[in-house]
């Protein structure tokens, strides 16, 4: 779906409405909940500002094409899939999903499984970003781990 610029800052700004709903209409959700359930998209964010600003020298709202998805997909999907065209195109961009996924699963489920507990929560947020930093970091320098690697079957 796409929603251009405004569509996304409205989104964003609903789902921080829906997450400060929650935590005031039940306060025996911990206040990390919101944070762990959306953590792929906010620590993206923060490491890209990160990576751009200190690491680059660039201005923060620059846009790059070294996100981990867009390296996910130019380094393991590009080539998968058979020939070019729309179809093929496509079904490659789409194959970057279940990575992500997975990643995705290493902050979502601890917060379904472990709502109520902060000390959990915040150790899982550690947890997360640790993941993130190393496997972007061994994306970038060609050393990604093996089961991140697409083989494509005959």
């Amino acid at each position: 779906m796409f929603l251009g610029d405004g569509g996304a800052y409205f989104l964003g700004f609903f789902v921080a409405e829906l997450a400060i709903l929650l935590l005031h209409r039940n306060p025996g959700v911990s206040p990390m909940f919101p944070l762990l359930l959306c953590l792929y998209p906010v620590f993206e964010t923060l490491f890209s500002i990160y990576r751009r600003k200190w690491l680059r020298g660039a201005p923060m709202g620059m846009p790059d094409g070294a996100h981990l998805h867009s390296l996910i997909y130019r380094r393991f999907m590009r080539w998968a899939a058979g020939a070019n065209g729309t179809r093929k195109l496509t079904r490659r961009n789409s194959m970057t999903s279940p990575y992500l996924w997975l990643l995705c699963s290493l902050s979502v489920l601890p917060a379904a499984l472990w709502y109520d507990s902060t000390v959990i929560q915040a150790a899982f947020i550690v947890l997360f970003g640790a993941v993130y930093v190393v496997l972007y970091w061994r994306i970038v320098r060609f050393k990604a781990p093996r089961w991140l690697a697409f083989r494509q079957t005959k």
